[in-house]
């Protein structure tokens, strides 16, 4: 069973690991230039602003094969689902070639086991070694990443570290018990496309911010956190947050708003606030202070007892909340797997 087993699906397994291969050339050599520069840049820049600076200019450097590396390591569960899971069994259903592979003395659990033993930990072995590697890569990006490609952001914490291992096992025994049920390769595939794309999405939105309670805590109002600072027409002074948090590079912002001193909502982030109790002609947001730079004005909101009142999951439950998902992904993949060695022997004839 085990050289039948690799010879229908060796053709599959050379080729991904032809395209890991390919990824470790371009991302091992590419991998230290990136580290040396960021090092580099940091080094030379200044704290405050000047660093600020630097993390954008970094960050758009390298924009597209930041983007690039995560699309692929968020795509290849999906592949190891619709290519290696849906066809395992259904392809066999199809052909007829189980009944064949049976009365050789092959019982069917044996038949099924080596199938998913030997296929299934090629698949979630080639998805953990890409999410590692380019976890390795993208290293110095996600430490300077802008609002939305924070390390802890839902689609960039999916394609990084383990979690991308636990995608590939649970899409691909997703995609066997699919196959059992529908016993026909098409319908299996695009089922399975069409189930684990609402997993994915349910995941992070449902599961993902409650594995840990979040915090909460309010921040003075800094260039990291504050959008724009402007005058309306009607002469009223007004505040916009961005959804990032001073001091926590690479959270996950769950909400963010701007509030008072008597600690009443203003408005959430993105959104502009009045804010009141502010001269725009003379003091810290005067127009001639303002020519220095805004931190003087920023200091003086938060003294009026402005802040960012912030809902958050940390960047150091990175790995905690990593080996969470990651055991759920293997107890789905536990009871599919329990549910396929089932049907095998009541469903299939």
């Amino acid at each position: 069973m085990i050289w039948l087993t690799w010879r229908q699906f060796r053709g599959a397994a050379l080729m991904t690991s032809a395209l890991l291969v390919a990824l470790a050339a371009v991302l091992a050599p590419t991998g230290s230039r990136l580290a040396a520069d960021y090092a580099a840049g940091l080094a030379a820049c200044a704290p405050g602003a000047e660093c600020l600076h630097f993390y954008d200019r970094f960050f758009d450097a390298y924009r597209m094969p930041f983007l690039a590396g995560t699309l692929v390591v968020l795509i290849l569960p999906a592949l190891v689902g619709l290519f290696w899971g849906a066809p395992l069994i259904t392809r066999e259903l199809e052909a007829g070639t189980h009944l064949l592979v049976w009365n050789q003395g092959i019982t069917r659990r044996r038949w099924l086991a080596v199938k998913l033993a030997l296929t299934g930990l090629v698949a979630a072995a080639a998805a953990g070694v890409s999410g590692l590697a380019v976890t390795w890569w993208s290293g110095p990006l996600d430490q300077s990443a802008p609002e939305g490609f924070a390390l802890m952001d839902p689609l960039v914490f999916s394609a990084r570290g383990i979690l991308p291992l636990g995608f590939a096992a649970f899409a691909f025994v997703l995609g066997v018990s699919i196959g059992m049920l529908v016993k026909r390769t098409l319908p299996a595939m695009a089922l399975t496309l069409l189930v684990f794309t609402a997993v994915q999405v349910a995941m992070p939105l449902l599961v993902r911010p409650h594995l840990m309670p979040p915090v909460t805590s309010t921040f003075d109002l800094a260039q990291e956190n504050v959008d724009m600072f402007g005058v309306r027409r009607d002469g009223l002074t007004t505040v916009t947050l961005t959804q990032a948090i001073p001091g926590h590079t690479g959270a996950w912002v769950l909400s963010s708003e701007l509030i008072d001193g008597s600690g009443r909502t203003l408005a959430a982030s993105g959104d502009e606030a009045v804010v009141h109790g502010v001269s725009v002609t003379s003091g810290p947001c005067g127009t001639q202070q303002a020519r220095q730079g805004p931190e003087a004005c920023l200091a003086e909101l938060s003294r009026l007892g402005y802040r960012q009142r912030a809902t958050y999951q940390p960047l150091d439950r990175f790995w905690a909340l990593q080996w969470m998902e990651t055991g759920i992904y293997a107890l789905l993949t536990a009871a599919l797997t329990g549910l396929s060695f089932r049907w095998v022997r009541r469903r299939l004839s």
